[in-house]
């Protein structure tokens, strides 16, 4: 019994006996999964941030929240761009045997959009706490939240990767 649990674990440690194209297809079908959450997620946001313009209290909005409510727009639309692009990829290259580049360039496109939505939620919190409170804390408490993505989505994953993996 302990040879076959050795013998698994070696085999865990060699990875997967995959093509260069069975891994592409492979990580395509992980990458697109993960694309799907990041996607709702950025289209919700960015839908109910393009409502905010035609809303009265829009006009009652200083100079700086109106400044910061653009820039969450644009970054917002760059965003969706970001996290679609991977599907609008695979479609024009389908068929035309880069899968393995198009993954490459597609979970690009991913992390980059990710970088875009972290910034889009960012600017939306400032926005919505000046507008709510009006108080000197609001900077502190949107710093505490984008300290809490990093954590989630940089850190953490920076940290098993280094940690149980050897590439």
């Amino acid at each position: 019994m302990a040879d076959a649990a050795e013998g698994g674990a070696m085999r865990r440690g060699r990875g997967r006996n995959e093509t260069e194209e069975e891994r592409a297809d492979r990580m395509w079908q992980e990458l697109i999964q993960e694309v799907r959450v990041a996607q709702m997620g950025v289209q919700i946001l960015f839908g109910f941030l393009l409502t905010v313009v035609f809303t009265e209290k829009y006009d009652d909005l200083s100079g700086t929240d109106q400044t910061i409510y653009l820039v969450t727009v644009v970054l917002g639309a760059c965003a969706t761009g970001a996290l679609i692009g991977p599907v609008a990829l695979h479609r024009l290259v389908a068929g035309r045997r880069v899968k393995p580049q198009a993954v490459r360039l597609a979970s690009r496109l991913t992390l980059l959009g990710l970088a875009l939505l972290l910034a889009t939620t960012t600017a939306s919190l400032l926005l919505i706490l000046r507008v709510a409170t009006h108080d000197g804390f609001v900077p502190y408490l949107v710093a505490g939240v984008v300290g809490w993505y990093l954590l989630c989505w940089l850190v953490l994953p920076l940290w098993v990767r280094h940690r149980y993996t050897s590439q």
